[in-house]
């Protein structure tokens, strides 16, 4: 499945994983939140409700551009950075086109919406 998401003037694709989170995500679109940085590392955005935490499961090749929700808080997370995994996170996909629209630093309105 692709996303796609937008904000200030970017427009970027993200392809989702094959877990029981990812499609959680996806039956909720479309979605209007707010993305924000936080720490070094990432943007985060927060969603309407929680994410089924089913199927989770440890994943070791973190990279840049990976979308990941942290189950604590309940909220998306955009890696533009170096992370490690923690048991808080569920690995939802990847950014197709590199990270770099997620350098640009603010709040902004997000748009996320599932395509066909």
């Amino acid at each position: 499945m692709k996303v796609e998401f937008s904000f200030a003037d970017f427009v970027f694709t993200a392809t989702l994983e094959d877990n029981p989170s990812a499609r959680d995500l996806a039956a909720m679109m479309p979605l209007d939140l707010t993305v924000d940085d936080y720490s070094t590392n990432e943007k985060i955005a927060y969603l309407p409700r929680k994410l089924t935490e089913q199927g989770r499961n440890p994943f070791a090749n973190e990279a840049l551009g990976d979308l990941c929700y942290y189950a604590p808080w309940g909220n998306l997370v955009f890696y533009y950075g170096h992370y490690r995994y923690d048991s808080g996170l569920i690995r939802l996909g990847r950014l197709d086109d590199g990270f770099e629209p997620l350098l640009t630093r603010g709040k902004f309105p997000l748009k996320v919406r599932l395509l066909d």
